[in-house]
Order: structure tokens, then sequence, then C-alpha cells
């Protein structure tokens, strides 16, 4: 759409032609979107392709010049869009100007794993909807040969990604090719979910989509891998800030968020051995919760995707009417087992714009037989209810009083973070944590993103060890190091905690927003409280704060403490 077609347009006119285009340029947006034009592409992953969203960022953010000086653009609604879409739009240009998208390896992160996801979103119901998906099976191979040409570009201008999460991709990719024993690959196994009226179209669909999987992973592991052999696995302060920045909506003081970290250490760990002491007396945290891998509640792998939906079920119903007040169609969320072969991280994808898709939270179970059930409540209130599915699907159904861009496109990742860790959290409160077993779970929780804090910042910025740590006072950090700390610090089984840190190397600033999101999400309510005193209606502010759609760190607590 040219600039006259979008003249005269307020900001949240503008910010919601910026989605309609961004669609056209990337379908996977598309499908989250619920865009059925969508289902059967996907989007250019190569330099030029990346470069045409960046001009587009860069004309919306020209309109959105000409809309700030309208009649009407200084109303809440269409100031708080404006600082939203400019906030965001600037930070993605500075990763795209500093050429971060041509190093862009990740083991959880990447437009090779937004390719493999989009597929488990894709409407599959009727005989039409596979059609389309073979046309997507078809797509892959460009889409992949998009993405090699932006990293092969990224190795001619000495622009590495971190040889860690290099070789962890190859093992994936490996997965997905079913080349691992594991079973027949992810293209394969999910075309075989298709009609028999297509299967011929689809299992060829599928072969071609495998095939440009393996000449990836050959190409990952016999070119790239061993041009970046011995590079650093960390990415320094400048590009350190520039991340942070995209995944939390400010400028963060990292040094005090380092600082805040340990603060949070120090305060949860006398919180666990007092717990422990109750499960296993004179045990410590840890030790506490190995025994209860063993000794506690088990969940088996065959009941877990049942389990999981009944602990949302009974958040649902608890809490609706009593400290929310929810729409039907938010109330619908959906329990999934995830595709094998990626990380190790449970995770949550958000209703389509009509909630014929509804909101899922999806468990890796990698290899398990059987999961505790203190590594669960807690994260399925943060997955779940009241985590990112109340959220993100009450952003969705209020769409039409913000915009589709802060309902959907415009999500900052500390703010859905923030009120995810804000979410277990408030479940302690309520008093849901029915037991010391529950709640050393939800402690461990907690633990686990401080410790996010600590080493995320201390790596990637090579910061010294406090003197009043315990872990190797006064050395300098580096990934072995934190993948120690990090062992040390958590219940979570080695293969999780390898591949968290390996996600923190290829995604820097993204894991310190949970925390640091909780803390703005706290500190907006504790100024609410104390603005209004006895009167203070928690449920109200609950759903007036998570009707305001998307905000940066920045907005988030000045937003809040208003409400």
């Amino acid at each position: 759409m040219s600039d006259t077609q979008h003249g005269h347009q307020l900001p949240r006119e503008v910010a919601d032609a910026y989605v309609d285009d961004l669609i056209a340029l990337d379908p996977i947006t598309g499908t989250y979107l619920g865009v059925a034009e969508s289902s059967s592409a996907l989007p250019d992953f190569s330099p030029a392709g990346r470069a045409a969203v960046a001009e587009l960022a860069r004309t919306t953010l020209r309109r959105l010049d000409d809309a700030e000086r309208l009649p009407g653009a200084d109303s809440d609604a269409e100031r708080r869009c404006a600082r939203l879409l400019r906030e965001r739009l600037t930070a993605e240009l500075a990763v795209h100007d500093a050429d971060e998208d041509l190093r862009a390896v990740s083991n959880i992160h990447s437009p090779v794993h937004a390719v493999r996801e989009v597929f488990t979103l894709t409407p599959a119901d009727t005989d039409e909807d596979w059609a389309a998906l073979v046309q997507r099976l078809h797509a892959v191979p460009a889409a992949f040969e998009g993405y090699r040409a932006g990293l092969e570009l990224g190795l001619e201008r000495g622009l590495w990604g971190a040889p860690r999460p290099a070789a962890t991709f190859v093992e994936q990719l490996t997965s997905w090719a079913g080349e691992d024993g594991q079973g027949p690959g992810f293209f394969a196994e999910f075309a075989a979910g298709g009609p028999d009226a297509l299967r011929a179209e689809l299992d060829e669909a599928a072969g071609v989509a495998t095939a440009a999987v393996v000449a990836l992973r050959d190409w990952m592991r016999d070119v790239y891998a061993p041009a970046i052999a011995g590079k650093p696995e960390t990415v320094g302060r400048e590009r350190y800030a520039r991340w942070s920045r995209y995944f939390n909506g400010t400028d963060l003081d990292l040094d005090e968020a380092y600082a805040y970290g340990w603060a949070e250490y120090h305060r949860l760990l006398a919180e666990m051995k007092t717990e422990a002491g109750k499960i296993l007396p004179g045990a410590g945290p840890w030790e506490a919760l190995r025994h209860l891998d063993e000794h506690g509640t088990l969940i088996p792998v065959d009941e877990v995707q049942g389990w999981l939906q009944g602990v949302m079920d009974e958040a649902m119903d608890a809490l609706d009417g009593t400290h929310f007040e929810l729409a039907e169609r938010v109330r619908r969320v959906e329990s999934r087992i995830a595709p094998a072969g990626g990380a190790a991280a449970p995770y949550y994808t958000p209703p389509s714009e009509d909630f014929s898709r509804p909101g899922r939270t999806w468990l890796p179970t990698m290899g398990q037989e059987a999961f505790p059930v203190y590594d669960l409540v807690s994260t399925w209130y943060h997955e779940g209810v009241p985590g990112h599915h109340l959220q993100l699907a009450q952003w969705v159904h209020v769409a039409d009083q913000l915009s589709r861009y802060q309902a959907t496109v415009g999500i900052v990742s500390a703010n859905a973070e923030g009120w995810a860790l804000y979410a277990e959290r408030l479940m302690d409160e309520l008093g849901f944590l029915k037991d010391a077993e529950q709640r050393l779970g939800y402690l461990d929780c907690q633990m686990m993103r401080a410790c996010r804090v600590i080493v995320d910042i201390g790596m990637h910025l090579e910061l010294e060890i406090p003197a009043d740590s315990p872990f190797h006072p006064g050395e300098r950090w580096t990934p072995d190091l934190a993948q120690e700390f990090f062992g040390l610090h958590s219940g979570r089984p080695a293969d999780f905690v390898e591949s968290e840190l390996t996600r923190y190397l290829s995604m820097p600033g993204q894991a310190i927003g949970y925390k640091l999101g909780e803390r703005a999400w706290l500190l907006g309510r504790d100024n609410a409280r104390a603005a209004h005193g006895d009167s203070f209606d928690a449920k109200a502010w609950h759903m007036a704060a998570l009707s305001l759609g998307s905000l940066g760190l920045d907005d988030l607590v000045d937003e809040l403490s208003k409400l």
C-alpha cells in the first residue's frame, strides 16, 4: 500500500496498516493471527527479504510521524499505541541494521524454528487446509535457502553465530530429518496426519521439506560450524544492550540488574531452605528436590497432557469471577505435547484473532517417562492460567479497543514473561500451592529466573562474581561456569540445564526479562494499591492491566500505576 493510501491515519490505524503489510511479507505472522490466505506460504528469509521488512518499518515510522500530528492523536489509546509502535520498530531496526539477522543461529529462536513451529499452528481440519499445507511444505526449501544465504553473507562479513548453539542446531536438524533413529522426522510425521485423498501429494511434499532439512544440516555441519569454531560464544556489552532493548522495551542499567539478580538469589535461597526442611529435615533445597524426583508425586508421560489440562481448568474455574472477569472465549485453553526435537523449555502459543485456534501450552517430554509435580504446577500457572494465556488471550479479546498491533505483533517479551512470573507469585499469594512440595517447586522456578539474570548478564558481559557468592567468588563468568552454577541451583535435569544455557547464548537479553518484568508488574501494582488505599480492587486492577495491550518496560510501570 502506498504512502498516499495510508494518509490521514491516526496512530492505531497506522499500526494496523503495518500489520496488514507485514502479513504480506511474513505469512508465519499471518498464520499466528489466523489469516487463512497465509497457510500456503513462508517468508523470504534471505537478506533481501529481511531488508523488505526493515523498509516497511522505516516507512511506518514516517507515517507515524504524520499521524502523531493529527487531532486526536494525544488520547491515551492513541498515545500508548504510538509509543509502542515507535519503540518496537526502532528496536527491531537497531537489530537489523547491526546485521544480527546474518548470524541468527539458535536452539530455539531462528527462522528455521519459526518454520517448524508454524506447521503445528496451521489449520489442518479439511482437505482444503491440507492442500494449502502441501504448498507450504513445498515452500520450505526456498525459506531455508534464504536463511542460509544470510548466514553465508554473515561469514563473508565476519559476523559469526555462537559455536555451541550451532552445534545444537545441527543435532536438532538431524532429529527433524528423521536421521537420529527416533522416528520418521518432523515433516514426515506431520504429513502422516493428513487425509488419504492427498496422501501422494503430502508424502511427496514432506520428502521435499525433509530434503531441505538435510541440505541445511549438512551445510551447517560441514561448512558453517567449522568456519565459526573457536569464535566467541558471548556477545559483549554493546550487542547485549541492543538485544536487551529488543526483548525488554527499555535501556536497562545492566550492572544494577545484575546486582538485583544476586539480591533475589539470596532472598530465594533462604526461603528454599525453609521449605526443603519440611520435605526432608536437614536437607538443602536441591537435595530435597532430588528426593522428590524419586519419592514425590510423579505424573506418567501418558497421563501428563490430561493432568496439565486439569491444572489449567481448575485454576480457570477458581479465578474467574473472583480475581479475574473472563470472557467465555478466553476461558478456552488446550494442553499439548510439543513435537520432538526442540528445546527443553515448555512454551505457549496464543489464540488466532477469531479464537478458532485456542491458546495452547506445549510440554517437551525430552524422553522422560514421568514428571514430578513440583516441576509442573507453577510452570503451568506461568504458561497457562493465570499466566501467558490470560494475558495474551485477553489482548486478542480486546483488540478492537486497542489495535491489532498492540494485541498481537507488538508483544514485548519482558512484559509477557514478567506477567507470567507475576502470575506464579500471585498463585502463591492466593494459597494455590497446596504443600511444601509444590511451594519448593515454585521457589525453584523463581530461583531459575533469578539465576537467569545473573548468568545471562554475567557471562555475556564477563562480569565478576561477587565476593559474597558461594560459587567461585572473584572470578569472571564464562559459559562453562554459568552452566555449572545453573545446574547447582536448579531441580531440573542436566539436559534441560544445557538447553537453557545454549538458549541464553543465542538470545542475549531475553532471559532476564522474566524477573525484571515481574519486578515492573509488582511495582505497578504496589503503586496502584498505594494510590487507592483501602478501595484498591485487585480484580478490577488485574482486568484493566490485562487490557492495556503490549507495553515495553519503559511504559509498563507508569501505566500500571495509574490504574
